[in-house]
C-alpha cells in the first residue's frame, strides 16, 4: 500500500504565492490517489460490479428515455400529418348564412385577420377533400380523396411511401395522378402504376381515370383504409370549388406542447368575432390530441412505464454500488486506521469514500453513455431492431436522442449516488485504529 504522508504546509513569507498544485481538498486528493484494489491489481470485483450495474443502467434509462420520445415523435408525425395540428371546419347548423349550409369553409378577409394576428399560429391552408369510388372489374371501395395543401403533408406521405412515387401535385403532367394506401390497393388488387376508375360524388356523379403513382403505408388502419390523396386543385375543379373556399383548413402551430392552450385562444378569438358580427359562422376546432385522443393515451401509458424502468435501474444500480463500496471499506480497514492514527479526520475520511463513489459512479457513465449511445445511434440509422406494426402502429423502434435528457440523466445519477453514498461512509466512523493495527 501507498502510504501518504499528510503535512501541514509551511507558513508562507508575507507577499510570496502559494504553491497552485498544492491540493486544497485533502479527502478529493486522497480520492485521486488511492486504488480501487490492493497493490498490484486491479478494481476487486465489487468495483467491477458496481461500474457494470452504473453502466447497464445507464444504457437502459437512456434507451428507455429515446425510444418513448421516438414512440411520441412518430405518432405524432402520424397524426398530425392526416390532419394537421389543428382543423378548422364550418359548423353549417349554426351558421349565420344559408349559402354555408352545404359543409364548405370559406376563408373571408376576416378569419385571415384573425389567424395572421395569432402569435402561435405559423402556417394555414385550404384543405379539400370529396368522396369518391374507385371501380375495378372485380370490386370497388369508398374513399375520401384528400388535396395535399403543404410541403408538410408531402414530406409525411414521402416517409411512408413503399412503392412508387410521390408525385408532384403542382405539374400538369401529375395532375391526374393519385396516391393510394397498401391497404386499399391490396382490397382492390392494384398496384403502383396501374389506373383506376374514379367515381366522384359531388352534386352529381363524375369519373375520371386516376393513375396510381404510388402506394403509401402509415400502419394507421382508421386513416388508411379511407383516405387518399392527390393534387387539391384537380379537386376543385372537379367540386366546382373556388380558392377561398374547401372543407377545411388546416393550421400549424409554433409549439405542439401547448396545443391545447393555443387551440382555446384560438377558439376564443373566433367567438369574439362572431360576437363583433365579422364572421358569418361558428367554426369547429378539432387539434391533433382530440381526433388521435386514443393514441395519445397509449403514449400516455409508455410513460408510466418508463418512470417505472428509471426507478428499477437507479435502485439497481445504487444497491451494486453501496454493496461495492462497503466491501472496499472493509478491504481499506488498515488505511482508515493508519489515517486516524494520523490524526485525520472521521468526516474527512468518509468523504474519500463518497468521492470514489462518484468516481466509480464517473467510470460507469462513461462506458454506459458510450454503449447506450452507439446502439441508439445505429437503431435510427438502421432500424435493425423491428416491431410488429399492428400491435405498435410502426414497424421498427423509433429512437429520438434529446441531449437535454442525455445530460439531466447523467447529472441526476451522480447527484443521487452521492447523496446515497452518504450512509455506507458512516461505517468508516466504526473503524478503530487500534482494532485494525492488532488485526494487521
Amino acid at each position: 500500500m501507498h502510504i501518504l504522508w499528510l503535512r501541514r504546509p509551511r507558513a508562507s513569507a508575507p507577499g510570496t504565492r502559494r504553491n497552485p498544485s498544492c491540493p486544497m481538498n485533502t479527502s478529493l486528493y486522497i480520492a485521486r490517489r488511492l486504488s480501487f484494489g490492493r497493490e498490484g491489481r486491479s478494481s476487486t470485483p465489487a468495483v467491477k460490479a458496481a461500474v457494470t450495474a452504473i453502466a447497464l443502467s445507464v444504457a437502459v434509462m437512456l434507451a428507455s428515455l429515446s425510444i418513448v420520445s421516438g414512440f411520441k415523435r412518430e405518432i405524432t408525425e402520424k397524426i398530425t400529418g392526416f390532419n394537421s395540428d389543428i382543423l378548422l371546419s364550418a359548423d353549417p347548423s349554426v351558421s349565420r348564412d344559408m349559402e354555408l349550409s352545404d359543409n364548405l369553409l370559406h376563408l373571408t378577409p376576416a378569419l385571415e385577420k384573425i389567424l395572421d394576428d395569432s402569435p402561435d399560429v405559423t402556417q394555414y391552408a385550404l384543405q379539400t377533400s370529396i368522396p369518391a369510388i374507385l371501380k375495378t372489374p372485380d370490386d370497388f371501395k369508398g374513399i375520401y380523396l384528400k388535396g395535399v395543401v403543404d410541403t408538410a403533408q408531402a414530406r409525411f406521405l414521402r416517409r411512408n411511401m413503399v412503392e412508387g412515387r410521390l408525385p408532384s401535385f403542382s405539374s400538369e403532367a401529375d395532375a391526374d395522378k393519385v396516391v393510394l394506401s397498401r391497404l386499399a390497393a391490396t382490397q382492390l388488387g392494384l398496384r403502383a402504376g396501374d389506373a383506376v376508375d374514379t367515381y366522384f360524388i359531388t352534386d352529381d356523379v363524375r369519373v375520371r381515370r386516376l393513375k396510381i403513382a404510388g402506394i403509401y403505408d402509415s400502419h394507421f388502419e382508421a386513416y388508411d383504409d379511407v383516405l387518399a390523396f392527390a393534387d387539391v386543385d384537380v379537386i376543385n375543379r372537379l367540386a366546382d370549388l373556388g380558392p377561398d373556399t374547401g372543407s377545411s383548413l388546416q393550421i400549424t402551430v409554433s409549439d405542439f406542447s401547448r396545443l391545447d392552450e393555443i387551440t382555446d385562444s384560438l377558439r376564443l378569438s373566433l367567438f369574439r368575432g362572431i360576437e363583433r358580427g365579422e364572421l358569418p359562422a361558428v367554426y369547429r376546432l378539432d387539434n391533433a390530441r382530440s381526433s388521435g385522443a386514443g393514441y395519445f393515451r397509449w403514449l400516455s401509458l409508455l410513460d408510466m412505464n418508463v418512470i417505472v424502468i428509471l426507478s428499477l435501474m437507479t435502485a439497481v444500480g445504487c444497491i451494486t454500488l453501496v454493496s461495492g463500496m462497503l466491501i472496499m471499506i472493509l478491504d481499506k480497514r488498515r488505511f482508515i486506521g493508519l489515517m486516524k492514527a494520523m490524526g485525520m479526520r472521521t468526516s474527512r475520511l468518509r468523504r474519500v469514500f463518497v468521492y470514489l463513489a462518484v468516481r466509480v459512479t464517473v467510470r460507469g457513465l462513461l462506458i454506459g453513455n458510450a454503449v447506450g449511445l452507439g446502439l441508439l445511434w445505429l437503431q435510427e440509422r438502421t432500424h435493425f431492431l423491428r416491431l410488429d406494426a399492428d400491435s405498435y402502429y410502426i414497424d421498427f423502434v423509433p429512437v429520438a436522442i434529446h441531449w437535454e435528457d442525455v445530460v439531466l440523466l447523467n447529472a441526476g445519477v451522480i447527484l443521487i449516488v452521492y447523496l446515497v453514498m452518504i450512509l455506507p461512509s458512516r461505517f468508516v466512523a466504526r473503524i478503530s485504529p487500534a482494532e485494525t493495527m492488532r488485526s494487521e
